[in-house]
């Protein structure tokens, strides 16, 4: 099934922005070319933003391709499709990887079993029922983000269709 989405490069150093889209390039089948502009919250790196279209699944690849890369913060989102739910990716140095799978209106789906293993943590004294939501709803990757997703405000947004 064919869907869409959008990758965010939040903040990356001069360095890795032509392999980054060789990585873009190498999951959509399509040469790319980004438009990088300086990220004011991290001086000396960039930002860019890239509307894609794919496979139900892109944004998985999308996420694994760019994933691990030191000084890179990335979000990558993917919108539902018949039989498929959508998806978000969000990635910082500090935090890794963040999934969590979304809705028709972008919002965050917790699954049932995720719920339960709150609740019974919860119960153990873990971690309260609030601070495993907030876990589960990715808190900590938005407030990292935050920053670098203000800074972008403006900024332009190119689309790619995936080749088949």
């Amino acid at each position: 099934m064919a869907t869409r989405g959008v990758l965010f490069v939040h903040s990356a150093p001069s360095a890795l922005c032509p392999h980054i889209e060789w990585a873009v390039a190498g999951v959509l089948g399509a040469r790319i070319n980004l438009d990088w502009i300086g990220q004011p919250a991290a001086v000396g790196h960039y930002r860019t933003e890239l509307s894609w279209q794919g496979d139900s699944g892109s944004a998985a690849a999308l996420a694994s391709a760019l994933r691990g890369w030191q000084q890179l913060r990335y979000e990558v989102t993917e919108e539902p499709s018949p039989g498929c739910e959508g998806a978000r990716y969000s990635y910082t140095p500090n935090l890794g990887l963040f999934h969590a799978v979304t809705g028709p209106h972008g919002d965050i789906l917790i699954p049932e079993d995720r719920l339960k293993a709150a609740v019974l943590k919860s119960a153990l004294g873990e971690l309260t029922l609030e601070q495993e939501i907030v876990k589960l709803l990715g808190k900590a990757w938005d407030d990292e983000l935050e920053p670098f997703r203000y800074a972008g405000e403006g900024a332009p947004v190119r689309w790619l269709h995936q080749v088949v």
